[in-house]
This record gives C-alpha cells, structure tokens and sequence, in this order.
C-alpha cells in the first residue's frame, strides 16, 4: 500500500494510546480497563450494571471479569437497585472514589498534552473526522446493498 489506510491510522493510534494509559494504570496498581470503568461509573448514584457494557462498548463477559475484580480488590460494590428490584447498582467505594481521581488526572494529563500541542484548529477538526466516521457507521453508509461501488 502507497498510503496508510484511515482504520490503520486509528487501530495504530488507539493501540498506542491504549498501551500508554496501561504503563500509567502500572504505577497505580491497575490497568487501564479498571481505570476507564472506574470513570464510566457516576460516583454520586452509582450505575446500573446492564448500562455499563454499552455505555463503554464493552461485552457483558469481559466486563463481568473486570467488575469481579474491582470488587475484591475494593473498589466497586453491588447495590440493590431501588427503582428496579432485579437490577443492581454499582457503587463507587472511598477506595474506588479515590482511585478514580487518579484516573481522571492520567486523562486529563493526556488531553492536556495534546492540546498544548496542537492547534485549537487541528482539534476541531479531528473531531469533525471522527463525528462524520461515527455517522457514516451508524448510518450503516459504509457496508450496505446501496453503498457498493463494485
């Protein structure tokens, strides 16, 4: 290939970001998937467990896993819902609460480097790429009987 592919550029990108936000959760003990779930979890009202596979696109097994974990480890603990009398809420611990503050200084660190680093321009722009990506997907514009050009 002449060019690097759009999905190779945001695989390699990801993948990068991913293994950075990984060597970081190291210092703190934990990994990035417990940082980004601890994140995803409203520290007020906890988070009904169905809605956090889909709120972090992530599938109900590994998701199970990482909650297990989080929960011996202190972090998180299950709550009967109150609205829902099957449902379960997840609930932050002050030991969660205190490990997601860490996690929300490493990303807000990165969002920070980067904007020092790029043009308040380039940002918009990049979003506006990765918005028209998202519609494109969701529209199903990219893999349907109509878009076809073979």
């Amino acid at each position: 290939m002449k060019e690097i592919t759009i999905d190779y550029a945001l695989r390699a990108t990801w993948q990068a970001v991913a293994r950075m936000y990984n060597e970081e959760a190291k210092h703190f003990g934990t990994t990035m998937a417990v940082g980004f779930t601890l994140l995803s979890i409203d520290p007020k009202t906890g988070t009904p467990s169905t809605a956090l596979g889909p709120k972090m696109g992530m599938e109900a097994t590994s998701l199970s896993r990482i909650l297990k974990s989080m929960e011996e480890k202190g972090l998180i603990e299950r709550r009967p819902n109150p609205e829902d009398g099957r449902g379960v809420l997840i609930h932050l611990t002050p030991f969660g609460l205190e490990k997601r503050g860490d996690s929300k200084d490493v990303v807000i660190r990165f969002n920070d480097v980067v904007r020092e680093n790029v043009s308040k321009e380039k940002l918009d722009h990049f979003f506006e790429v990765i918005e028209i990506i998202n519609q494109l997907i969701t529209d199903k514009k990219i893999y349907s009987k109509n878009s076809a050009t073979n």
